[in-house]
């Protein structure tokens, strides 16, 4: 007998993040649960974000409590205050995005103008500010190789505008201060880097494509680089050579590409996830995940092999994890898709028929790659441990298979998505691993939207489980963070269309609801409002519905607390127990 999988070891768990690797290639510090480590040494016993290296290496900056630090071998410091972000430069000098004075206003008046971050020039300890960019809030930065020419990315104001979520992009001299606005941005633009095309120096970034159909990316003349390929990048990174590395998801898998000029090459293919990609001259870090493996941070040349830095979670070896099986299959209309299937451990096909949950993906610009699936949120190994069959499809609409892949749901959710996931459970129960009188369905944000949905178009679903999902397309316009970028999924906004948002609302369909309900939500969740949760509650209880209705307060979008990570790991599965009963 294995470890038994608990909900502690879940909650508990210590994992890496921000993997960084020294420009010399020697040497990658990571986070694990907000302290600094060294892959050489270990604990820095220090805490903090948005690790940068200084050009020699010889400096880790770091941010903690809205603090500028750096350390060495040497020991450690602190730079400056009310500072988000940095960037050390060749000569010791260090570029901030600085952060507003926290100020409290009674009342709040939304309609003024936000105090909004700047740029200033640490230099032998004094801070001068640089008053290039007034009125812009800085989001990102990029120096270009051999001198201090700055892209910068701002948007208007700190949180993105829920009506007009533009970024504009300028060059800064620091030297002489000179700006140069090259203009608006593709949507939701992040990630500048510089490459050398032609002889020269151009910008690069990542951007939703239009229609919103996950990223892209594109020059400063907005060229679509990645139009028509049959993958989706998801990380640019500059490389010193000028040809930067991209991450593109391929189906279940993950792949690195040089970009030389406009020509993507692979140089890596990994089965499963890559993720928070670092480079330097001759060497990368990141996160690396595979079917029974957890994310730790890797590192090597970029055409691998990549060797393993952080063990972050040695107690996960004794556990016996279900058994993970690559799924392909066509939709209806003959679209090829692919997912994932995870059986109970120590089970086999020929020991089906198994109760089964689904769990769709959120986005719906997410995706399930062949990594281990063990997390807060409903996720497949929790659920296989307590003797389910779980299905993970990667439906239209998600990553890894190209733009218009993606795009295909854009103001038409819970439709061909929705077949999509149905043709995939059919099949499971045509090849005996499903039983088909005890399925579940349940996940988290647009995954949970979509088992409200589900659940309002088929009674054959035993249970559900909506987690922070949309039950009103153009009550989420008007009150979420995204504000008019959920109008190109929900089909408008009420104030200019109010019939397809109300149709391809759960709540709408709420009166075919036989399916009994477990409704979670955080408190303070801005992303996905409460009221989406009320009134998906309020609609079931008119109806008739059985279901039950948890919010946790204090939290967000995500759940943070570890009592209520707990709670939920356990209330979920107890939900679902009812699929044991034949």
């Amino acid at each position: 007998m294995g470890t038994e999988l608990t909900a502690e070891l879940i909650t508990d768990a210590a994992t890496p993040a921000e993997p960084r690797i020294s420009p010399d290639g020697r040497e990658v510090a990571y986070l694990v649960g907000g302290e600094l480590w060294l892959a050489s040494t270990g604990s820095l016993g220090v805490r903090g974000t948005g690790l940068r290296w200084s050009p020699d290496s010889r400096w880790l900056y770091y941010v903690h409590a809205g603090e500028l630090h750096r350390i060495s071998p040497e020991g450690g410091e602190k730079l400056a205050g009310g500072v988000s972000d940095c960037l050390p430069l060749d000569d010791g000098r260090v570029v901030l995005v600085t952060e507003p004075p926290a100020h409290h206003r009674d009342p709040v008046v939304w309609t003024d103008p936000p105090a909004v971050n700047g740029l200033a020039l640490l230099d032998n300890g004094e801070v001068r500010p640089l008053d290039v960019l007034p009125g812009r809030h800085v989001l990102e930065l990029a120096r270009r190789p051999g001198d201090d020419l700055l892209a910068v990315l701002t948007r208007a104001t700190p949180d993105q505008d829920p009506v007009h979520p533009t970024t504009e992009l300028h060059l800064v001299a620091l030297e002489t201060g000179h700006v140069e606005h090259l203009g608006e941005t593709e949507l939701l633009a992040h990630s500048p880097v510089w490459r050398r095309s032609g002889g020269e120096w151009r910008i690069t970034y990542l951007a939703n494509t239009q229609p919103i159909g996950g990223f892209a990316v594109f020059d400063a003349d907005h060229r679509n680089l990645t139009a028509g390929q049959p993958r989706c990048p998801v990380e640019l990174v500059p490389s010193p050579d000028g040809d930067p590395l991209v991450l593109f998801e391929e189906g279940l898998d993950t792949a690195l590409y040089r970009l030389t000029g406009e020509t993507f090459q692979k140089v890596l293919h990994h089965r499963g996830s890559l993720s928070a990609l670092s480079v330097s001259s001759e060497r990368i870090a990141l996160l690396a995940s595979t079917s029974y493996e957890p994310r730790n941070v890797h590192a090597g040349p970029p055409e691998g092999p990549l060797e393993q830095l952080s063990d972050t979670r040695p107690e996960l070896r004794g556990i016996d994890w279900g058994t993970q099986e690559r799924l392909s299959y066509q939709a209806s209309d003959g679209l090829d898709l692919d997912g994932l299937l995870i059986l109970p451990p120590g089970r086999t096909r020929e020991d089906g028929p198994f109760p089964l949950i689904t769990i769709p993906h959120g986005g719906p610009y997410g995706r399930y790659a062949d990594e281990l699936s063990l997390h807060w949120f409903p996720s497949a190994q929790w659920f296989a441990a307590d003797g389910h069959a779980v299905f993970l499809p990667n439906p239209r609409g998600g990553r890894g298979h190209g733009h218009e892949f993606a795009a295909s749901v854009a103001g038409a959710v819970g439709r061909e998505e929705w077949t999509d996931v149905l043709t995939g459970i059919d099949l499971l129960i045509e090849q005996g691993v499903a039983d088909p009188d005890r399925l579940g369905i349940g996940s988290w944000s647009h995954g949970g939207f979509f088992a409200a949905w589900a659940v309002g178009q088929t009674g054959r679903f035993k249970a559900a489980l909506v987690g922070a999902g949309i039950s009103d397309w153009g009550m989420l316009v008007a009150t979420g963070e995204e504000g008019v970028l959920e109008s190109g999924l929900g089909g408008g906004m009420y104030w200019t269309n109010r019939e397809l948002p109300a149709e391809l609302s759960p709540v709408t369909h709420a009166a075919k609801v036989t399916t009994p309900v477990l409704i979670v939500h955080g408190e303070n969740d801005t992303n996905v409002p409460l009221s989406q949760a009320i009134c998906y509650h309020r609609a079931l209880r008119h109806h008739g519905v059985p279901h039950e209705f948890i919010v946790y307060p204090r939290e967000g979008h995500r759940i943070s607390e570890r009592d209520h990570q707990l709670d939920l790991l356990r209330r979920m599965r107890d939900w679902f127990a009812v699929l044991r009963t034949p």
